[in-house]
């Protein structure tokens, strides 16, 4: 494996070698949990699950943090208008985010930590900066003193006259009276009357945006790890002030590799609620588009290129799903009676033509060619065998091409429905029970695999799993 990779950080592709081989540390920025997530927050988790899982396939130890920012002025702002609680709209937005990922066939995280949750961390690198110099209170309100850190600016490639529009991240405009310079932002915001806060040395406040992530990187990893993932919108102010304060208090580097994918336009421009083009996970869903096909459509683009959603553009990819499912379920329909007995069989040439693309830069188009052209005689031979057709010498051979076909498109997390005859029972509980003590088992064994394809079975048949932390798993049927 020689992964090239773009590193926003340098500007071009590097070789992606990891700090503690195999181990691979990654952190995805989260969603801030106000709101239903969009499409451009689907082209991003689908993207990094791709990276996750490639590593994963190549025998790399994934551990996989991603964050919930769940104190925010968005959402306190939502509180109030709804007139509920900051806790009941951060929940009920990440069950409906666990639902849409869940629904992609994205891959659970290891952990999700919370901004409230890290309160103690992020107070005491807050204290860290203060410590040295960086970081200064005003009647509440704590900031990072930007011309304390060395090279800011280097991942945007800005410089201090570029930055003043946004750098203060989320800050109201009347904070600028406090600060020492326009650039510096908020590490610490003291509590308005009727905003929700919690106690620390400079008062009952939350904290700035920036440093949640950099403190839950620290909680989780330490402090260097090895790849930050993100949309390109976070690379200026979010990723740049994440770096200046915590390489400041550390003085080690916080990732060696910055990847970020590009945005998401509709109809050739850019998704924004004041265009009124935009558009939610769960309206997709809901308007009937297949959650694969919808995979497929963000898969079909590198992830580092602008993504154009159009309404024809879904049609085709749903038809590609089509044809590509009926490819997949061949073997499950059709294995018994094409004399397919052997699990080992593969078609290496395909293998490493696949692995080829997506070591360029996870160039996930090639890698779907790959996937196509094992499927094309499969697709074929599904057909005459639905018009009852016979069953040839030829038809045996394609046994390892049906294998390699399921194996690589479960490395881009496209998994079909089980065909109608082997997937669990949607009328039968204990079916259900069963085929979740069967994911279990495959889980304990390290067989993700055969876990996820049994989730994505499930889910095809209407039924959600729930993974609890204490390791039991839950089921909801829609």
């Amino acid at each position: 494996m020689v992964l090239r990779l773009h590193n926003t950080l340098t500007g071009c592709q590097e070789v992606f070698t990891p700090r503690q081989p195999p181990a691979v540390s990654i952190y995805c920025c989260g969603v801030t949990v106000y709101d239903a997530c969009h499409l451009g927050h689907a082209r991003s988790y689908i993207v990094w699950d791709l990276l996750r899982r490639y590593f994963r396939w190549q025998g790399f130890a994934v551990r996989f943090i991603q964050n919930f920012t769940d104190i925010d002025d968005k959402i306190i702002r939502r509180a109030q208008s709804e007139g509920s609680s900051v806790e009941a709209v951060t929940e009920r937005n990440i069950a409906g985010f666990f639902a849409e990922m869940d629904a992609l066939n994205i891959l659970r995280a290891d952990a999700y930590p919370r901004a409230t949750r890290c309160l103690n961390q992020i107070q005491a690198m807050i204290t860290r900066l203060e410590a040295k110099g960086a970081a200064y209170s005003a009647d509440g309100d704590v900031y990072f003193a930007v011309m304390k850190a060395q090279q800011y600016g280097k991942l945007s490639g800005r410089d201090l006259q570029q930055q003043q529009e946004g750098a203060s991240g989320r800050l109201a405009a009347d904070d600028t009276d406090r600060k020492h310079h326009p650039f510096d932002f908020a590490l610490w915001k003291r509590s308005r009357p009727g905003e929700p806060g919690y106690a620390s040395p400079w008062g009952v406040g939350r904290p700035g945006w920036h440093i949640e992530c950099s403190a839950m990187v620290h909680q989780a990893f330490g402090d260097t790890i090895d790849i930050h993932l993100g949309g390109a919108d976070l690379i200026f102010p979010h990723h740049e002030n994440e770096i200046a304060q915590s390489e400041t208090a550390t003085g080690r580097p916080l990732a060696n590799f910055w990847l970020h994918n590009g945005m998401v336009n509709v109809d050739a421009a850019k998704m924004s609620k004041s265009l009124g083009n935009f558009t939610t996970i769960q309206a997709l869903l809901d308007e009937g588009i297949h959650p694969m096909a919808l995979r497929l459509f963000v898969l079909q683009a590198h992830y580092r290129k602008p993504l154009d959603f159009t309404r024809e553009a879904m049609a085709a990819v749903a038809s590609g799903w089509e044809g590509l499912e009926s490819a997949l379920q061949l073997g499950e329909r059709h294995g018994a009676q094409l004399g397919w007995r052997d699990p080992q069989r593969r078609c290496p040439d395909q293998h490493e033509a696949f692995a080829m693309a997506l070591d360029d830069d996870l160039n996930s188009s090639g890698a779907l060619a790959v996937l196509f052209a094992l499927a094309r005689p499969l697709r074929a031979l599904a057909h005459r065998l639905q018009r009852g057709g016979d069953v040839t010498a030829q038809d045996h051979g394609l046994e390892g091409t049906w294998r390699s076909l399921v194996e690589l498109a479960g490395v881009l997390g496209l998994e079909a429905g089980a065909a109608t005859e082997d997937a669990p029972g949607t009328g039968d509980d204990a079916t259900v029970v069963a085929a979740i003590e069967e994911r279990r088992v495959a889980r304990q064994n390290r067989d993700f695999a055969t876990a996820d394809r049994i989730r994505a079975q499930l889910l095809s048949q209407g039924i959600t799993l729930v993974d609890g932390p204490d390791g039991t798993t839950h089921w909801l049927r829609a």
